[in-house]
């Protein structure tokens, strides 16, 4: 098994001390990381799911759109930023791997080095509310 590149290492460490909910992918689309702050969203400590592979996770997320179709893996940004090295943004429901179905929103966006070696995705996500709070007067 390879050692991952220095920079996922320095990004998990970064991860870990922000409160903004963030996962991280391997070159190959294995999710080898989530932080603090996106457990109650996945719905358990990373410690506890572990690595998981490439569609393994989308597969155990089943994210969804509102009329509730499944959202094609081709769809799904982390899937986009680590096969087409692009940015990408979405708004789904998702099923955490505590049984708990979320709206969320996030973007992910592709980790690429020096010498365009690419490294990996980021996710950056968090939960949605309501669409159209209600207005609170000031």
């Amino acid at each position: 098994m390879s050692q991952p590149a220095m920079e996922i290492l320095l990004a998990r460490q970064l991860a870990s001390s922000l409160a903004m909910p963030i996962l991280l992918v391997d070159p190959n689309g294995d999710l080898v990381f989530f932080n603090e702050a996106a457990e109650p969203i996945v719905g358990k400590r990373f410690d506890e799911a572990g690595k998981l592979r490439r569609g393994q996770w989308s597969a155990a997320f089943q994210p969804q759109r509102e009329d509730g179709s499944l959202i094609p893996r081709e769809e799904q940004p982390l899937f986009i930023a680590t096969e087409q090295r692009q940015p990408a943004h979405s708004r789904a429901w998702i099923v955490g791997l505590d049984g708990v179905r979320r709206k969320i929103e996030g973007i992910a966006f592709p980790l690429i080095g020096k010498d365009e070696q690419f490294l990996g995705a980021v996710g950056v996500f968090w939960e949605v509310g309501e669409e159209n709070p209600p207005l609170v007067p000031l």
